[in-house]
């Protein structure tokens, strides 16, 4: 169970690199740092904590740049279209380095293109429902659905997210085939159970949890080993009757792979020293999230682990790209 080409343009960051470099000590600018997807939602706000802590400890403003579009695609193409110089870098999260699988012709390979800088915290998903369905538990909603198709559907925030994997795991192990919906964004995608639109929705804590105490949707489980403290009324997916299914959203920071190693290492220092502070780590708890610190090449290595993981699940369910 899962707890969770090349762009033609990225060569010009080999020549751009060395002689920005040359101009005096790395960063003497502001650094931008692009976000795939809409303000607001988990991504963004992992993103724009990351860029505080870079700022903080780089001294140099770092500025976040939002550009939603083609399942995250316009964003990440435009970091591979800068300089590789450092100063434009990507913010994203697990739904990133699912591209090529979830994409028909997605237009980069988001492992082989992207150096991974470092991987910031991660959280569990929360299974929402729309307030006005009467069942009260999974297996209930399950076997309605079965029932009833017609009258279900999963919002997702875009595919290859956390929260989609989750949906279609739920549906494979269930055996409920509830229709899923894409959405561009998580906003849209909750606004819609919350609206009775769509009636179910896996996201993380962040998002989900004010919504669920505000009434505005209604929380059937979280995908963690263990009751959430911020939660503790909402049970465990394996108390709700899935034994076994953990489901995280993880978020970090990427650059081009044409950037040099030693502003990698510079960036990822700044970064993990960041997460470590016991400020950060209240607050992502707070959040519903778990801090993490890696080094490029852990962070790498989690990355190789997680696609093939994630691969495997989609190859299962017979997933096929759009």
């Amino acid at each position: 169970m899962l707890k969770r080409r090349g762009v033609v343009l990225a060569g010009a960051g080999l020549l751009t690199a060395p002689a920005v470099l040359g101009q005096g000590t790395y960063p003497n600018r502001p650094i931008r740092m692009i976000v795939p997807y809409t303000p607001g939602a988990a991504t963004d706000a992992m993103a724009r904590l990351a860029a505080q802590k870079l700022s903080e400890s780089l001294g140099v403003p770092v500025v976040v740049d939002n550009r939603a579009g083609a399942n995250g695609a316009i964003g990440s193409q435009a970091v591979l279209a800068a300089p590789a110089d450092g100063y434009t870098i990507l913010g994203s999260a697990s739904i990133h380095v699912m591209a090529r699988h979830v994409m028909r012709a997605a237009p980069y390979d988001p492992v082989e293109d992207f150096a991974p800088v470092a991987r910031t915290a991660r959280g569990p998903l929360v299974l929402v429902m729309d307030p006005r369905r009467h069942e009260a538990s999974i297996p209930a909603v399950v076997e309605a659905a079965k029932q009833d198709g017609r009258r279900w559907s999963f919002a997702t925030s875009s595919l290859g997210s956390a929260g989609h994997l989750g949906t279609i795991e739920f549906n494979r192990v269930t055996g409920a085939n509830i229709e899923i919906v894409g959405y561009r964004g998580s906003a849209p995608a909750l606004t819609d159970v919350a609206a009775g639109n769509a009636q179910l929705m896996f996201d993380p804590a962040l998002a989900t949890l004010p919504m669920i105490r505000g009434g505005q949707v209604r929380g059937l489980g979280i995908a963690s080993p263990g009751r959430s403290p911020l939660a503790p009324e909402l049970p465990t997916m394996s108390e709700a009757g899935l034994p076994g299914f953990e489901f995280y959203s993880w978020y970090g920071v990427w650059a081009s792979r044409h950037m040099p190693p030693e502003i990698v290492a510079r960036l990822n220092a700044a970064i993990v020293a960041g997460m470590r502070e016991p400020a950060t780590i209240e607050r992502l708890t707070n959040l519903g999230f778990e801090p993490v610190a890696e080094t490029p090449a852990e962070f790498a290595a989690f990355i190789r682990e997680d696609v093939i993981r994630n691969a495997e699940l989609l190859r299962i369910a017979n997933y096929q790209p759009d």
